[in-house]
Formats: structure tokens, sequence, C-alpha cells
């Protein structure tokens, strides 16, 4: 893995930091979704530096646990366990980030932008919620975008 940030630290200097929501964890190793190839690429050289906390590793688990989610792993022949070390094996865990300055119309979602913001990283996202505070976001030097690499509007 790639150095350590410590807290506060902003991500300015390669590796890119980004923040991925659980939507995003799913279509790159789950749905192997067309749009993360890149994503793929970046998070396997170290080019990009993944952030995360243990709150966003246990809505992972969470979700994985749904129905539907469960009958796509069966039929895909993939685990919990094996999309949870994913996780681990990528995600660089840090402290939960102070709340931010712009607030989610969606609270589940406000833990990404909270740390996003913290580390001027970029937020990948499908969540319609979250790409809705693209803008706002970026008076903060944070680009959000549905696939990486996410630019600033």
């Amino acid at each position: 893995m790639s150095a350590q940030l410590s807290h506060g630290m902003s991500c300015v200097t390669p590796p890119v930091c980004v923040v991925l929501d659980t939507n995003i964890v799913l279509d790159l190793w789950l749905y192997q979704d067309p749009a993360t190839p890149v994503l793929q690429a970046a998070l396997s050289d170290n080019t990009v530096q993944w952030l995360a906390t243990q709150v966003m590793r246990d809505e992972l688990e969470r979700v994985l646990a749904y129905t539907h989610i469960v009958a796509r792993m069966a039929a895909s022949g993939i685990t919990s366990d094996h999309l949870l070390n994913r996780f681990d094996a990528y995600a660089q865990l840090m402290p939960i980030a102070a709340k931010a300055q712009f607030v989610c119309k969606d609270p589940d979602d406000q833990k990404f932008i909270d740390l996003a913001a913290a580390h001027a990283a970029q937020l990948i996202s499908k969540d319609k919620a979250v790409l809705t505070m693209r803008n706002r976001m970026a008076r903060l030097g944070v680009a959000v975008a549905r696939s990486f690499p996410a630019l600033l509007p």
C-alpha cells in the first residue's frame, strides 16, 4: 500500500485520494461495471489511495446481507468474505471525519461527504443525493462523479 496519511492531511499530491460510496465498491468487485476498470487499475498500481472509515466497512458488510446482493454473489461465485477482504486490502481506514460544511439530503451518505471534504479527496458515487452536491463540494476542492477520475466542474 502507499504511504499512510495522517488525520486531517489533504491529498493534493500523488497518489490521488478517493472516497468510494458503497455502490461503487459493489460495482468494482461484484457487478464488474464497465465504468470501473480505470479505478481498479489505479487501486492495483497504487496511483489512487482509497480512504474509508470503519463505518463505511460496516455499511458494506450490512449491504452484502441484502437478499438481492446475496443472490448476485451466489450467481457470480463471490462470497461476502471475498468482497470484505478486497475492502480490507485496498481501503486505508481513517478516523471519522468532522461534519463537512455541506449537508447531504440523505443522512446515510453524509459520512462519504465528510471524509471527502476532510481530505480533499475525489468522491465517486452513483447516489443521486451525493451527485446533486457536486457544485457545492467543488467549492471545497472536492470533485464528485459517477466514475473515476472525478473532475471539478
